[in-house]
This record gives C-alpha cells, sequence and structure tokens, in this order.
C-alpha cells in the first residue's frame, strides 16, 4: 500500500491551502492509496517529521506570500533532517512528493519552482512535475475546489501515486543523496 501524507502550510485550519492538499490526496485514494493530511499550522515538528518517515511520499502545499511558501512550511524543512553533517535521519530521502501552492492571483505561480527545487536539490526528493498552482478563480469557496480544479488536482494525486511507485522499485532513484 502506497501511503502520501498531504502538507498544509497555511495559517488557517480549513484554508484554501488544506482544500488543494486534499484534492490532491483524493486523487491518490482514487488510485488505492492510503492518505493522511496535517495541518502545519496545528501540528508540532516532531509530529510532521515522524509522519514524513511514515510516508511514502508528501503533498506540500502552501500559500504564497511575498511571492515563496509560507514560514510554516520553511520552519518544517529547516527543522527536518537530511543525512547530512552529523545528522542522523533523513525522512524525505527517497521519497516521492508534490508540491500545490494557493494564491491571490496567478503572478505568483513562479514560486512553485523554487519549493521544487528545495526538495529536490537539498532534500533530494523526486518531485512531480509540473508543481500545481491554484489562484482564488480554482475554487468555488475556501472549501470546494471548481469541478475543472478537482479534476487536475486529482490527476496530480495519481500521477504521485505512479511517481511513488517508480521510485520505491528503483534502487537507483531510492539511493540518491543531496550532493551538500
Amino acid at each position: 500500500m502506497t501511503r502520501v501524507l498531504g502538507l498544509a502550510g497555511g495559517p488557517e485550519v480549513g484554508g484554501r491551502t488544506a482544500t488543494a492538499v486534499a484534492g490532491i490526496l483524493a486523487g491518490a485514494a482514487d488510485r488505492g492509496a492510503e492518505t493522511g493530511l496535517l495541518e502545519l499550522s496545528r501540528t508540532a515538528l516532531s509530529e510532521v517529521v515522524e509522519a514524513i518517515e511514515g510516508a511514502d511520499a508528501v503533498v506540500f502545499g502552501s500559500p504564497v506570500y511575498r511571492a515563496t511558501y509560507s514560514a510554516l512550511l520553511k520552519g518544517v524543512l529547516e527543522g527536518t533532517e537530511r543525512g547530512k553533517w552529523g545528522e542522523t535521519r533523513a525522512p524525505l530521502q527517497g521519497k516521492a512528493a508534490a508540491v500545490v501552492l494557493t494564491g491571490a492571483s496567478g503572478h505568483h505561480f513562479l514560486a512553485v519552482n523554487d519549493l521544487r527545487g528545495v526538495l529536490a536539490g537539498f532534500f533530494a526528493v523526486q518531485v512531480l512535475a509540473p508543481g500545481l498552482y491554484l489562484d482564488h478563480s480554482g475554487f468555488l469557496d475556501r472549501k470546494t475546489l471548481t469541478e475543472d480544479s478537482a479534476a487536475l488536482a486529482a490527476t496530480h494525486g495519481s500521477a504521485l501515486v505512479d511517481l511513488t511507485i517508480t521510485v520505491r522499485s528503483s534502487p537507483a532513484l531510492a539511493a540518491l543523496r543531496p550532493q551538500v
């Protein structure tokens, strides 16, 4: 069974970011994955890291503030070891991931690439491309994606399951480590 963890890095519980992450998780669940969602605004770092260790794949979700992902998500990434420089754990290493960011307008969609770069380069995570960016037009309200956005999120979830299976079955992909 593939286990997919969703991390929602928005300051509000149940906001648009959590809705977008849940849309990706729904697509993964449709493919038979076991899914779970953690809201970073109400979850301790130790619990997040433990959940990452138990997952096969992670969906990283965040609203965009000042052209980048949230401080909540940055805090998780800064507090997550990567097996370098005396660190004893590397919970993200050898995992697959998807990225979904939310924002007020389409002007910030390139922030997806910044998060993808950190995950791939710094943590050696295999990140689904392209990332997903949803502005307000992708939502009917704070808790409901439009039909098109829901279908796109579900496709990302399904593709994440495929990527996860590929990463798990490849000794070479699973062996990749951060360079520095």
